[in-house]
């Protein structure tokens, strides 16, 4: 980028041919934006070949687009975070298939800014018939993400507490919470944590890459659920209906053990017992 600004929020969304869903996601970034001092978007495009870097230029001449192969969910989002590394207060990790009301980066940078030991906050993530989406987790065990989706379905009424306690189903989705494991879809991050913690780990092509950053946000600041403020979010669950993507997800679930540990990851324990 040129322009050397500073600005008080960027945003950055990554598309794979979302062409049909982008176009609510930068209306809704656009109209919130405009109460703000400055901000900047930008757009990192994985390849698409169903012409939505075209779309966007024409419509949304005020976003930045960056034409890359196509190099995985947080791996396009480090290239825009490259981009405006050190231009703005605070920076947004999005997903193009989320919208939400105007108000709701004035609502979170007022809370970030009350709150200086917040390094991540995700705000309340509704479905768009408006019930809620239960995206605050403990840090994984390998069976909450390779056994509970290969589990037979007649076995998993006998895992339901253990899959309540994994998604905080039991806790008050009204009330805030210290959670290390937030959805990626929606990450409104303090700019200073890309300095101190680095971006997304590049290993993970897609999945996952959400709870590797977030569990490393976690050691340094708070990660924080904040129910106050709600977006919308589709939700497609890839990974249940294409088999291309159950493979990018369990490839991504191995790196993600290789890394932390798989039975013998003390640090997990440690965090999800104080849960």
């Amino acid at each position: 980028m040129e322009n050397k600004e500073r600005y008080t929020l960027t945003i950055s969304i990554v598309t794979f041919n979302n062409r049909d869903k982008i176009e609510k996601a930068l209306n809704s970034v656009i109209a919130a934006g405009a109460l703000l001092d400055s901000y900047h978007i930008i757009v990192v495009d994985n390849g698409s070949s169903d012409s939505t870097p075209e779309f966007i230029a024409t419509h949304f001449p005020q976003v930045t687009i960056i034409h890359s192969e196509n190099v995985g969910y947080g791996a396009g989002h480090n290239k825009a975070m490259n981009e405006i590394k050190g231009l703005s207060q605070y920076h947004l990790v999005m997903n193009p298939d989320v919208y939400f009301p105007q108000e709701v980066f004035q609502q979170l940078i007022r809370f970030m800014d009350e709150t200086p030991d917040a390094g991540l906050v995700m705000p309340k993530i509704l479905y768009p018939d408006n019930s809620i989406q239960y995206l605050c987790k403990m840090l994984p065990t390998p069976f909450d993400l390779i056994g509970r989706r290969f589990l037979p379905g007649f076995l998993k009424p006998l895992f339901r507490n253990h899959s309540t306690r994994y998604e905080f189903r039991h806790k008050n989705y009204e009330e805030m919470m210290n959670v290390p494991h937030l959805s990626g879809c929606f990450m409104f991050l303090r700019s200073q944590v890309l300095e101190t913690v680095g971006g997304f780990d590049p290993r993970f092509f897609m999945y996952l890459e959400d709870v590797d950053f977030s569990r490393r946000i976690h050691l340094l600041y708070r990660t924080l659920y904040y129910p106050f403020v709600s977006i919308y979010h589709h939700y497609n669950q890839g990974s249940y209906k294409k088999w291309r993507l159950l493979k990018y997800h369990v490839t991504s679930a191995v790196k993600y053990f290789n890394k932390w540990g798989w039975f013998f990851d003390k640090e997990r324990r440690i965090i999800n017992r104080s849960l």
